[in-house]
């Protein structure tokens, strides 16, 4: 595995990601923004923010596997929510902690969560995007 996940003293533990990915791998792979579509691009769960999550999350490892990687060689994610406020991180976790159960491990590389207006289509409520590294 080319990604090393710590929490360095000196920084709060989040629980939620790790504060810093170490990638010793060579190939970097750049992960398009995925959103709550099936493979026939229906939406999957509209107006439900944590099955929308794991979707995303899942759509992340499903284009990681395509390339003969997982979500182990995440080594940061960019999620952007549409009219965030803090009172939707349950249902965020939420979608995060299913899409890990389906995983089989907890994604929780360093990530930055940015609310945005809107995405592409009004049924989106959030959008991940990935930088990988793998060997």
């Amino acid at each position: 595995m080319a990604i090393t996940l710590i929490d360095p003293g000196g920084l709060p533990e989040i629980g939620a990601y790790r504060q810093v990915a170490v990638a010793t791998g060579s190939k970097l792979v750049f992960v398009a923004g995925q959103v709550a579509w099936d493979a026939e691009g229906r939406v999957v769960g509209a107006g439900d923010l944590a099955a929308q999550v794991e979707q995303c999350y899942l759509n992340v490892a499903t284009a990681l596997t395509g390339i003969g990687g997982s979500f182990d060689d995440v080594a940061k994610l960019t999620v952007y929510v549409t009219d965030w406020t803090p009172d939707k991180m349950p249902p965020f976790m939420e979608g995060v902690a299913r899409a890990a159960a389906k995983l089989g491990a907890a994604p929780a590389p360093p990530a930055t969560l940015v609310g945005v207006a809107a995405l592409d289509v009004p049924e989106h409520l959030v959008e991940v995007e990935a930088t990988a590294v793998l060997d």
